[in-house]
């Protein structure tokens, strides 16, 4: 149970529900009508509105339930840990809930964990990855997949699939590619009650074999005073800006002392 904890938060109870869930379904012990996405049923009294979220956590059946558990777990957790997009859970969580909105008319879980795949291949760019037995640049990865799929399953599942890369690229374009090059506002942010959730799961010490951990908070943006004050005075910036001194630098210190 140690290694379940200390896992990413939002990649192990994604993975463990859909674990779950699978299992009960594949294993006939809950009938796989009760979590697919159906829209008429979301309006009928009462509304079932699992259905909203059951049918991402269904994978395949046979060899399918090992790599999709695996996909999922993998590229969600390299995510939540590693992207610089995703600083906190909830900024993954928010993703994650943009990219399933936006595939919801062909609810699949392939089609979620190939949102994560294409977003893990732009993060990753210039590296190599591994499909089967073949190197390739990662950049590639999530149109092998595609490609794969396509000759396994046919155009309709890779049609299924393909619509987690729109999808993860719809949330590329609004958060970084169109801020960056186009001057706008990335305006997919977390809710201030997400926010406040993660804090209050996550801001508590974690206590692990090798030790115990905090996680950081996020970076609250400097004052303008104290931007001003660390930016005016000269040009340059990064790691330079470090070891650059005006003549009274150390005008503040107090008076010396003399050593010996």
């Amino acid at each position: 149970m140690d290694a379940f904890w200390a896992a990413p938060p939002v990649s192990r109870t994604i993975t463990a529900l859909t674990l779950a869930q699978s299992i009960l379904v594949h294993g006939g012990l809950l009938s796989g009508y009760y979590v697919v996405f159906l829209p008429r049923l979301l309006w009928k009294l009462p509304p079932q509105i699992w259905r909203l979220v059951s049918s991402f956590m269904l994978t395949g059946s046979g060899i399918s339930f090992i790599f999709d558990l695996y996909f999922m777990y993998y590229y969600g957790s390299s995510l939540e840990t590693a992207s610089p997009r995703f600083t906190q859970p909830e900024d993954f969580f928010t993703y994650l809930v943009f990219v399933a909105s936006v595939i919801l008319v062909n609810q699949d879980a392939l089609a979620l964990i190939m949102a994560m795949v294409y977003t893990y291949s732009q993060d990753n760019r210039g590296r190599r990855a591994t499909f089967i037995i073949v190197p390739m640049p990662v950049e590639y990865l999530p149109f092998a997949m595609l490609a794969f799929t396509l000759v396994m399953g046919g155009p309709n599942a890779a049609l299924s699939e393909g619509m987690g890369i729109v999808a993860a690229h719809l949330y590329d374009f609004i958060t970084r590619i169109y801020p960056t090059f186009g001057g706008g506002r990335n305006w997919i942010q977390p809710p201030g009650f997400v926010r406040r959730y993660f804090r209050g799961v996550t801001s508590n010490p974690t206590v692990r074999p090798y030790g115990t951990a905090f996680r950081q908070p996020a970076p609250q943006p400097e004052s303008s005073t104290a931007s001003s004050s660390s930016s005016g005075g000269g040009s340059g910036g990064g790691w330079a800006s470090a070891f650059q001194r005006t003549p009274d630098a150390w005008s503040g210190r107090g008076a010396g002392r003399r050593l010996g």
